[in-house]
């Protein structure tokens, strides 16, 4: 329930997108290290006004791809959940939709991600440090 306890909230909505498609709109967020769950730890950028987080940079990747908070969005109904993860340790009260896949952990991107997402991905992937 690292997640839970992180934001506050029963859950967390994230979109993973290539970071040089990310626009700011105003001033430059405030990147806090914090620590994770894997040991691997997690840089959160925050609004410097309001403190709401607005995107999450994970480890392999790094600073290439941003986990974007879909809730920070203007339109965010646009981007419903592809799939649900660590549903192990979801709210009992929490119901999942019929029809979109559920993982009580992680899950294999490769089974799951449309072949378009696996190549941008990749393209991320080279480009990221050993």
């Amino acid at each position: 329930r690292w997640c839970q306890r992180e934001t506050g909230s029963a859950f967390v909505l994230n979109a993973m997108i290539e970071a040089d498609r990310v626009e700011v709109l105003k001033g430059a967020p405030i990147v806090i290290d914090t620590p994770s769950e894997s040991g691997k730890g997690q840089k959160i950028s925050r609004c410097p006004t309001c403190m709401i987080a607005l995107w999450s940079n994970y480890g392999g990747l790094g600073d290439l791809a941003r986990f974007v908070r879909v809730g920070t969005l203007d339109e965010p109904d646009r981007l419903p959940p592809d799939v649900h993860i660590y549903t192990a340790s979801k709210q009992p009260w929490v119901i999942l939709p019929e029809g979109v896949p559920a993982f009580e952990e992680y899950y294999r991107r490769s089974e799951e991600w449309p072949q378009a997402s696996l190549d941008r991905l990749a393209v991320l992937r080279g480009q990221a440090a050993p």
